[in-house]
């Protein structure tokens, strides 16, 4: 059973990055959308989003509830080491979600909808930059249990540059999943046009910051090359990754859009793997040079039983219906 509690916990955060991710994204296409054009993409984005956007913060609850009782080492340790970013993530999930509902439900709409507005594109920033800090920060060896003091506790364990490049290189990621994502939700072309730019724009941003990503890498001593290129699984999932990137702007530059959404999950699948399958089943990296695995810190088995139960019996009841809902409002219209 601690094989499906490990699957479900990859598959939550996954989840996540991919559906949540491209939510944040929204919100960061509209930041970096010309004040004329904002009130187009904010429509777009809204019908794209609007039904499902809670939806998305299951996939976060439920790691976070796996972590919690299937693996307490590891809730513990980032809960204490890595509060300062998590507070911050947390406090941008609230905040872009209170804006997104006032701004469309307000009953009064008046001056506020400047600053609901505001709320939420930069807390849709904030957010998934401050979810990267954490993933690069459970990952960078940068977490120092045996810190004497306040900084070298709970500021330098992700306040470093390996830690802020992947915040901004999953801050590129989020806005090129949206981007995407939104191209299929508008028939009218210049809309379109528009949106493939900012595809465009995120990737080029993408690539910027993970080349930020190795160049922190190397300077902290981070075995990232190694994580991606020398082993068999990292190096296909990196070359399966390249190459549906370019089977994806080659199907865009033809005007086939039904398959861009799945191509750009399946980029962003294949770049996690890449990371995350050399240093499996180790989950968090410490300054000392050990590592806490997900297999020597689970739970006690009864536990590890009844949470595992648990999450197969609550898909067999949730996943169909949570399907049903993306499809009722896709074929919404129709």
């Amino acid at each position: 059973m601690e094989y499906v509690v490990i699957a479900f916990l990859c598959l939550g955060i996954l989840l996540y990055f991919l559906l949540g991710g491209a939510d944040f994204g929204a919100g960061i296409i509209e930041l970096f959308t010309s004040t004329k054009n904002r009130s187009r993409t904010r429509k777009t984005m809204y019908q794209a989003i609007g039904p499902v956007w809670e939806a998305n913060h299951m996939w976060l609850i439920i790691a976070i509830v796996i972590l919690f009782v299937g693996f307490p080492h590891i809730y513990t340790t980032m809960s204490v080491y890595l509060h300062i970013p998590l507070l911050i993530m947390l406090i941008g999930i609230i905040a872009r979600g209170t804006a997104f509902v006032f701004r469309h439900y307000d009953a009064i709409k008046d001056d506020m909808q400047w600053l609901y507005n505001r709320i939420f594109r930069y807390s849709s920033f904030i957010t998934p930059l401050f979810l990267g800090i954490i993933a690069g920060s459970v990952i960078s060896g940068h977490i120092d249990t045996e810190a004497t003091d306040f900084a070298s506790a709970y500021i330098f364990s992700w306040l470093n540059w390996f830690s802020i490049a992947v915040g901004l290189f999953t801050v590129a990621l989020c806005g090129f999943l949206a981007a995407v994502y939104l191209i299929g939700e508008t028939d009218d072309e210049h809309d379109k046009r528009r949106f493939i730019k900012k595809a465009e724009y995120m990737n080029i941003a993408a690539v910027i910051f993970g080349a930020m990503v190795f160049i922190a890498a190397q300077l902290d001593n981070i075995p990232l090359m190694d994580w991606l290129f020398r082993n068999t699984v990292g190096l296909t999932a990196i070359i399966l990754a390249s190459i549906s990137l370019v089977l994806l702007w080659y199907l865009l530059l033809k005007g086939k859009t039904k398959v861009l959404r799945i191509l750009a999950g399946f980029q962003v699948t294949m770049i996690l793997l890449a990371i995350s399958y050399a240093h499996f089943p180790n989950f968090i990296r410490l300054k000392n040079g050990s590592a806490i695995s997900l297999f020597e810190t689970i739970g006690p088995e009864k536990t590890i039983y009844s949470l595992g139960l648990a999450l197969l019996l609550g898909s067999v009841l949730i996943l169909p219906f949570l399907g049903y809902l993306f499809y009722k409002f896709q074929k919404k219209e129709e």
